[in-house]
């Protein structure tokens, strides 16, 4: 109670010390002078009516008392008028009552002095600075799409973290959904040097390139070797960021395309490396029109014959743990891993297979699309691309072997594109409805054809898939997991949406159990696929294989799956 009463003078200061607060107190009072003066009025004009009208006498406390009733509606009744003009003038006051006591002054109280108040409690509750012995932390510029994604991840492996929000009100509703966010300046030295930013383990400016090359030269001030990671939406500012001193440029919406091309059917069948684990690659390749099609996976022999295994199969946007049972069928995309040698192996065996050598197809000429085009023409694959805005389109020459120009609706124009015969539809454009519309119309038009899409949010990746996409990635969870190997130092592995590795120090609960008993598969849904003892790496283990104490689990899922891990054997990730 005693700190409430602290703080209520506190709270009052902040308030007042606004100058629209100043001013909206003052129409306030004027407004309650005013009421009190028609008050004051009407109480005199009791006096005078029932005086010189009806010839009654009351005292002056009885008129305040009789005006109070009649305004706020009340009407006890023992004090009334008996002639006409007393009674008129009793609607007079009555209206009036309902007018400025029941209508104006809650709306003039609450819009001037209320809400206002309610609001600087909310800005005066936004944190200034962050603990004093705070270290190993990153420091997230903006809560923008990429911000959820990476706290989400920040929070399951326990590293510290801030948000930076410049607007108190903003800051103050952040904290209050639990996010953890300072309020400051962006381009204020002394709002990082309150965040401690000497002792963070990363920056991550998150906002438009002309604000973060602003934070980069402001957080070399004060820590000239803390990483910067600086997200740059123009191919332009690459250099510009890496010339004011950010340790990481990352154009995610270049790579964004780049990573849609990785999942393409195109030319020859062959593996697209996503990722390293160690020394260990990891990898994936479609099934489709390859002599692995029908086959379970023990029956592919591939881990007999070469080395690699299997850690996972998309199936339509479902990741499928890699069972030896496991039917592999036309539109299924397995991930491996394995050393370098052994990947090129695999592509040596899959060359033999001719895919498709028609154009893949692009649709969206900004951005991604335009990456997408040019990475495809850079393995010199053919590639056509499909741009409504006339604008872009004049800018697209030579960005693919041809651009056509229109609406993909347009059944005409996708024809006339080579939808019929392509082995791949890229959807780049920002729009997820439109996307998700393409998607089923082009499964419609080809239904052999392997879809690739993004999305911009993620409540709407079951429905493109529904709709028929293959492989779905989206700028949120890209930039969210590339900051994220950031933080970890590790190279980026983008399995798709809402799937991602972990490495997980063994229990206390499950150490020398074997991978059976812990039933950690039938509990969270989590896939074991290696398992890291001192300078043993095991890759596949199989159920019998024991869990040895001390040792790191490489396992394969959601963050929600994590966080049921979390609940049933209280254990963690190394942060």
């Amino acid at each position: 109670m005693r700190a409430r009463v602290k703080f209520l003078p506190a709270q009052l200061a902040y308030f007042l010390s606004a100058r629209e607060a100043r001013r909206n107190v003052a129409s306030l009072l004027r407004y309650v002078a005013f009421l009190v003066a028609v008050i004051a009025l009407f109480t005199v004009g009791f006096h005078v009516i029932m005086s010189e009208v009806e010839g009654r006498d009351h005292s002056w406390i009885s008129g305040f008392y009789w005006t109070l009733t009649v305004m706020t509606t009340l009407g006890f009744g023992d004090i009334t008028f008996e002639s006409d003009v007393g009674r008129v003038f009793s609607v007079v006051v009555l209206l009036s009552g309902v007018v400025l006591l029941l209508i104006v002054l809650p709306f003039t109280f609450i819009s001037l002095f209320f809400a206002p108040w309610l609001e600087a409690q909310v800005r005066l509750q936004a944190p200034r600075e962050a603990p004093a012995d705070t270290k190993g932390h990153v420091i997230v510029c903006a809560w923008d799409s990429i911000a959820p994604g990476l706290v989400q991840r920040l929070r399951l492996y326990g590293i510290p973290y801030f948000v930076i929000e410049p607007d108190p009100l903003a800051a103050g509703r952040l904290h209050r959904d639990g996010v953890s966010v300072v309020t400051g300046d962006i381009d204020a030295r002394e709002t990082y040097e309150r965040l401690h930013v000497e002792r963070a383990r990363l920056v991550f400016a998150n906002r438009e390139d002309t604000t973060n090359t602003n934070i980069v030269l402001t957080v070399r001030e004060t820590a000239p070797q803390v990483p910067i990671a600086a997200v740059v939406e123009s191919d332009d500012a690459v250099d510009i960021l890496q010339l004011s001193g950010a340790s990481h440029v990352l154009p995610l919406k270049h790579r964004l395309g780049e990573l849609l091309v990785h999942r393409v059917n195109v030319g020859h069948a062959q593996t697209h490396v996503i990722g390293r684990y160690r020394d260990l690659l990891v990898a994936e390749f479609t099934i489709h029109k390859t002599g692995f099609a029908g086959r379970t996976i023990r029956e592919t022999g591939l881990r007999e014959a070469i080395g690699v295994n299997f850690i996972g199969v998309w199936e339509r946007g479902r990741l499928q743990p890699a069972r030896p049972d496991l039917l592999l069928s036309e539109t299924c995309v397995p991930v491996v891993v394995g050393s370098a040698e052994q990947i090129a192996e695999l592509d040596a065996l899959l060359v033999i297979y001719d895919a498709n050598w028609e154009p893949a197809l692009v649709i969206g000429g900004g951005k991604v699309g335009r990456a997408a085009a040019l990475e495809l023409r850079r393995r010199e694959f053919p590639v056509h691309l499909i741009e409504r805005d006339p604008r872009l389109f004049a800018s697209l020459t030579g960005v693919a072997d041809r651009v056509f120009q229109g609406d993909a609706e347009d059944r005409e124009l996708l024809v006339e594109a080579g939808i019929e015969r392509a082995p791949s539809v890229l959807l780049t454009t920002n729009d997820d409805a439109m996307n998700i519309y393409l998607a089923v119309y082009c499964r419609r038009l080809n239904p052999e054809l392997r879809i690739v899409s993004r999305i911009t949010h993620e409540r709407n990746l079951e429905a493109i898939h529904r709709a028929g996409a293959d492989f779905v990635l989206s700028y949120a969870s890209l930039g969210a997991e590339h900051a994220f190997s950031l933080v970890r130092g590790r190279e980026l592995i983008l399995l798709g949406e809402q799937f991602e590795l972990f490495a997980i120090p063994v229990p206390p609960a499950l150490a020398d159990r074997t991978l059976a008993e812990s039933e950690i598969g039938d509990r969270t849904g989590l896939n074991v696929i290696a398992i890291q003892h001192g300078d043993e790496f095991t890759t596949n283990p199989t159920g019998a294989t024991r869990l040895p104490e001390g040792g790191e689990m490489v396992m394969l899922g959601s963050a929600e799956q994590l966080e049921r891990f979390h609940r049933a054997f209280d254990a963690g990730p190394k942060a």
